[in-house]
């Protein structure tokens, strides 16, 4: 398995960044002109390959798939009927890229219409009329594809612990981000739109339905540098204050969304576990906050090979069966601790700092999939509510999970630091 996590500088190629940026546009509102809409605009997104971005198959003509191919530098397209083409990736205008693909899209029986305005970026100019000189740093680009290889595939994985709707990971072109979304299967408040250069009605479409939504940014609209992002439409109450793993993350005023760096991710110890730490847990904090039905949602990651468990995020007719007769143990330390909680084997922990005397923070919450449904977390809140009214100390339920869980209990908010 390829591992590398190249560096990224946005400042050094952002010139570049901003063109490239560019020309999926062109590339991407072809495929959105051609294709029947999907719910979200999915019809209009691309995907990461080993050698780029695709559009995967494009209903024109005998069929047209286009790649961006950044090992070679070129776009080259195919089209159903065993015809190629294909020009190079280099300094350019936008203009003559655009002029370019619209020669491509015909020498493979397309149809090389679409709209010609770019979105959501500032102070758009038609691609037509974009005489402006654009370098392309190939270093900066290659780099940029083995991210976006590494990043793919964590972003695949996490995909896979989610029963419910889910979108594929894939490359929306307007706001150049790689992103993969979940939903509660519950409708949403109408989105307010004023998305800049987006029609008000394609952002109230994306975000018809809850979701829970992560992704990546090379850098720009706000950041200069590469970061994860995670937020939730409807952001649920408390959701800013969250606690979101690892450290590094933090809560962006200006952009209302939890950010990770992308540096923070390639210096951690292993990058993939620190990327996916901030995946679930910001999923978590989300589901957990805004009540949905997790039970029913969520399953343990897929493995290659090996078939789900039947009935792995959903309920049986008969009720799963409670925790027997196992012990809720704690370990406290002079400022940290945990309970926790073993059952067929399978480890429930739920951790807290001390805060000075008489307060402690419960942080984080873990139940296995496979414990799911069992009241498992509930009762490690409930044990952690009776050792604080014997001990008189205070609770701050920082934990999305034991924030909602005391919430739905009024008789346990006694020891809530007031």
């Amino acid at each position: 398995m390829n591992n590398v996590w190249p560096g990224l500088d946005y400042l050094s190629w952002r010139e570049t960044c901003s063109a490239l940026h560019l020309y999926l546009q062109i590339v991407g509102k072809y495929r959105l002109a051609h294709t029947p809409w999907l719910n979200h605009s999915w019809n209009a997104t691309l995907y990461v390959t080993p050698r780029g971005l695709t559009t995967s198959s494009i209903p024109d003509g005998a069929g047209v798939e286009i790649l961006f191919d950044f090992h070679d530098h070129r776009v080259v397209g195919f089209s159903g009927d065993g015809r190629t083409a294909s020009f190079d990736l280099g300094a350019s205008t936008v203009a003559k890229f655009h002029a370019r693909f619209a020669g491509l899209v015909s020498d493979l029986g397309g149809k090389p219409i679409f709209n010609g305005q770019p979105n959501e970026v500032p102070n758009p100019v038609p691609f037509r009329e974009d005489n402006r000189d654009r370098i392309y740093d190939r270093d900066a680009v290659n780099r940029f594809h083995q991210a976006l290889m590494a990043i793919d595939r964590v972003f695949k994985t996490f995909r896979t612990s989610f029963l419910g709707k889910s979108s594929p990971v894939h490359l929306f072109w307007g706001s150049f981000d790689l992103a993969v979304t979940r939903f509660s299967g519950r409708p949403a408040p109408l989105h307010a739109g004023g998305i800049p250069a987006l029609p008000d009605d394609v952002a109230q479409e994306a975000y018809d339905r809850e979701v829970s939504s992560v992704g990546f940014w090379p850098g720009g609209g706000g950041l200069d540098y590469p970061a994860f992002y995670a937020y939730a439409y409807p952001a649920p109450h408390g959701f800013r204050n969250a606690a979101i793993m690892p450290d590094a993350a933090f809560w962006h005023e200006g952009l209302s969304e939890f950010i990770l760096p992308y540096d923070a991710v390639k210096s951690a110890a292993d990058p993939d576990a620190a990327l996916m730490a901030f995946l679930m847990s910001s999923y978590e904090a989300a589901a957990d906050l805004a009540n949905w039905d997790r039970e029913m949602l969520d399953c343990a990651h897929g493995r290659p090979g090996v078939v789900r468990l039947q009935n792995a995020g959903q309920r049986n007719t008969a009720p799963a069966p409670a925790a027997g007769d196992e012990n809720v143990e704690r370990e406290d330390g002079p400022s940290k601790g945990r309970y926790r909680l073993v059952v067929d084997g399978f480890e429930a922990e739920m951790t807290y700092s001390r805060a000075g005397e008489g307060l402690i923070i419960i942080d984080h919450t873990d139940v296995p999939s496979a414990l799911r449904g069992r009241k498992i977390g509930e009762r490690m809140v409930r044990q952690a509510i009776e050792d604080a009214r014997r001990e008189g100390v205070a609770i701050i339920p920082l934990c999305p999970f034991a924030k909602a869980q005391i919430d739905r209990h009024p008789e346990w908010q006694d020891v809530l630091k007031r």
